[in-house]
């Protein structure tokens, strides 16, 4: 019997025109595996509902078609059911697909689909908030609140907000607590990990599982004008847990207080909330269709050379993209430190 599956497609997330990709599941799709179905979202939360709607109708796969906020919306909906979540990534970070190594090429996302190796994995919450790859709050909620009110988005757009908006902001005094006792942090951010990173490549984690039961807490400590350039560049070279300023350590649940209410974020989405914060791990909670080919112990002899290609030409990508980030970065550093007469 053919495996029942909806792609649930947002329209307007994300970067790149969707208008081939209907064309490109009818022609990639394995049909002879899959019957399908291909649903747009006409607002914000529709998601969610699209995917409910699935969820109970006894659907075996809801694609998320678009970006991370995509991506959240159908995951949340079908958490702690038989319905696996499918990621097409086409936002404009992709922290979940990146973290889980999905191509980023269309066509070789749906590919994976079509393998259809599915893994019971973890998510968290924040205050009632599902997340899949990051939460927090501070610095990291406030630049996220930034990038969401930001005219263009990327990788560029991300760092320009680190540098420019960590100028203004004044850390905050958290109390935190966890299941080896209390503990109280000045703190630019903090940022609970259940995946690696961010999006764009941009590691606050990366030594973070989605399979370990634990999510990884950072905490980031105030910095200076001259030192923001190089943990912008610790992100993207995933060496940010080596930093003096960055404190880590792992945990299935977190309370933290703070002297006034403000913004936190899950998975990038700013929301406003009280004094009080509380974030738990919910371990295996959430089935997700995963690239078999992304550990590299699992991959047989055979397998090998197409796969190493594959990866190559997606290493050399992503090197010219950092070179790229780090050049846009040290000349933004250049710019600031003129102004501020250093």
């Amino acid at each position: 019997m053919k495996k029942k599956i909806a792609f649930i497609m947002n329209p307007i997330s994300g970067t790149t025109s969707k208008d081939r990709i209907p064309h490109l599941i009818e022609t990639t799709l394995n049909q002879d595996l899959y019957e399908y179905n291909i649903l747009m979202t006409e607002r914000a939360g529709h998601a969610s509902e699209l995917a409910v709607s699935a969820r109970d109708e006894g659907i075996d796969i809801v694609v998320a078609v678009g970006g991370d906020g995509t991506v959240n919306e159908v995951a949340r909906s079908i958490v702690h059911s038989d319905t696996a979540l499918g990621i097409i990534p086409c936002g404009s970070g992709n922290g979940l697909a990146r973290h889980l190594m999905l191509p980023m090429n269309l066509k070789k996302a749906i590919q994976i689909i079509n393998r259809c190796e599915i893994h019971n994995l973890d998510y968290g919450v924040i205050n009632g908030y599902p997340f899949f790859c990051t939460c927090g709050m501070g610095f990291d909620a406030f630049v996220s609140m930034k990038f969401a009110e930001a005219g263009k988005r990327g990788p560029i757009t991300y760092v320009e907000n680190v540098l420019r908006e960590g100028l203004k902001y004044k850390p905050e005094t958290y109390e935190i607590e966890d299941e080896n006792g209390k503990m109280r942090y000045k703190a630019f951010l903090i940022s609970c990990a259940n995946a690696s990173q961010y999006g764009n490549n941009a590691y606050i984690a990366p030594q973070a599982s989605m399979s370990d039961g634990l999510m990884d807490v950072i905490i980031m400590e105030p910095f200076d004008v001259l030192e923001a350039p190089q943990i912008s560049i610790d992100m993207f070279n995933k060496t940010l847990d080596k930093s003096s300023k960055i404190k880590t350590f792992k945990c299935k649940k977190l309370r933290i207080h703070r002297k006034e209410a403000g913004v936190i974020h899950f998975d990038g989405d700013p929301v406003m909330t009280d004094k009080d914060i509380e974030i738990e791990l919910k371990e295996k909670g959430i089935r997700i269709i995963v690239n078999p080919d992304a550990d590299k112990s699992l991959r047989k002899p055979n397998m090998l050379q197409s796969a190493a290609a594959d990866l190559f030409n997606e290493i050399n990508v992503v090197r010219e993209d950092l070179t790229k980030q780090t050049r846009h970065i040290q000349a933004l550093s250049k710019v600031l430190q003129r102004k501020l007469n250093f």
